[in-house]
């Protein structure tokens, strides 16, 4: 038998789905585990946004449609786009696919491999499964706890070579909560023109904000016209993940080169999830808010009760989904405190290494769960660590 392409021998995936299946597992064989491992939420998306599903596919919705998105989610996401991002694009400056999808199919329209991608470490694994079964050099700027986890714009330019093509900035990221402010925001679009580099702004969690605090975004500088790029979605903002709905708002020319590669490998996306997301994005603001706020709450009873581990530190992250909790002082590495907690508590849990090199001495908890959840799980890692 021949071999499979070379392409696939670079094939690593996501280490939080592998953790779900070894976890599904578990669960099939009768043991109670309380799950942390993947971002995604307990808690439904808002009825609106399934009775708008239900009447799309009650209307006949699912047939082919435009592979760049329908028109009418086009038109609600530049809205969507104006009122958070102040600026409304155009039309074909938006692509509607799923969100891990853009990460894909914008570093193979912009990256050739022996060229270099720039992203933060820790940061999402995507970036990296990316990189690496498309054989190009992927670049990794430290971040640290002691700055909030916040890239430092001049740590990225720093790691700026002749073979940097294309730079992929996260806020609020993932898996640290970090949040940018407006000044590095704009300091990174600085360096990606004067550099003459692509930027892929990561924005998933733009709605997962506490505090009061504001979202910036380095497409603000070019209106996504000559460089930048936004990656956003519903799954997180709206606990929609199932539906895989994402979209790219870009430079006109490339979103039309990755609306042709989305074409080529899926035809389009399900008019009938499309027609959800048009009903998220022009829903009632303040149910979101409420959400929000609920969320906060949950990340404060989680980051409580961590902090009450043995060995286990937790600083509040400013935005996203997850806590990022120290776990040093524990004398454990990651993979054995994920180890520990799994067989002994049943607690799922990401190391942190899965989120880079930096990531080793933390692991990673989705807080969107049932509030009893959090504390019982803590409660049993409490009692498991301080023996």
């Amino acid at each position: 038998m021949r071999p499979f392409s070379k392409l696939t021998q670079g094939l690593v995936g996501q280490p939080m789905l592998e953790i779900l299946t070894t976890v599904t597992a578990m669960e099939a064989a009768g043991r109670k585990v309380y799950r942390f491992e993947v971002g995604d939420s307990d808690f439904d998306a808002h009825p609106h946004i399934i009775e708008a599903t239900k009447a799309a596919l009650d209307s006949g919705h699912t047939r082919y449609v435009n592979s760049m998105g329908i028109e009418p989610l086009r038109q609600s996401i530049s809205r969507y786009i104006e009122r958070g991002w102040g600026f409304r694009p155009d039309l074909d400056q938006i692509v509607a696919m799923p969100s891990n999808s853009v990460i894909d199919f914008a570093v193979r329209c912009l990256v050739d491999p022996g060229e270099e991608v720039i992203f933060p470490d820790p940061g999402f694994p995507s970036y990296f499964a990316v990189t690496n079964y498309l054989g190009i050099q992927d670049v990794r700027v430290p971040v640290y706890e002691a700055n909030g986890f916040r890239l430092n714009p001049d740590d990225l330019e720093a790691k700026i070579t002749d073979k940097t093509k294309l730079i992929i900035v996260n806020t609020p990221q993932n898996p640290t909560g970090a949040v940018m402010t407006r000044e590095e925001a704009e300091r990174i679009a600085a360096i990606a023109k004067k550099h003459d580099l692509w930027l892929l702004s990561d924005e998933m969690y733009s709605e997962n904000l506490y505090e009061g605090l504001q979202h910036h975004s380095p497409a603000s500088v070019d209106r996504c016209r000559e460089r930048t790029i936004i990656l956003h979605g519903f799954s997180k903002g709206f606990s929609m993940s199932g539906w895989r709905l994402g979209y790219a708002v870009g430079p006109a020319a490339l979103m039309a080169k990755m609306g042709l590669m989305f074409q080529t490998i899926y035809s389009c996306v399900p008019p009938f999830i499309q027609y959800a997301g048009i009903s998220a994005l022009d829903g009632d603001r303040q149910l979101l808010r409420q959400r929000m706020e609920f969320y906060q709450h949950l990340r404060d009873v989680m980051v409580g009760a961590l902090n009450e581990i043995p060995g286990v530190s937790c600083a509040a992250p400013k935005g996203s989904i997850y806590a990022f909790p120290n776990i040093q002082g524990t004398g454990l590495s990651s993979q054995e405190f994920a180890k520990t907690v799994l067989e002994k508590a049943g607690v799922a849990v990401v190391p942190g290494p899965c989120f880079g090199p930096r990531g080793e001495g933390y692991v990673r908890f989705c807080y969107l769960r049932e509030e009893s959840m959090l504390r019982e799980a803590c409660e049993k890692m409490k009692q498991v660590l301080a023996k």
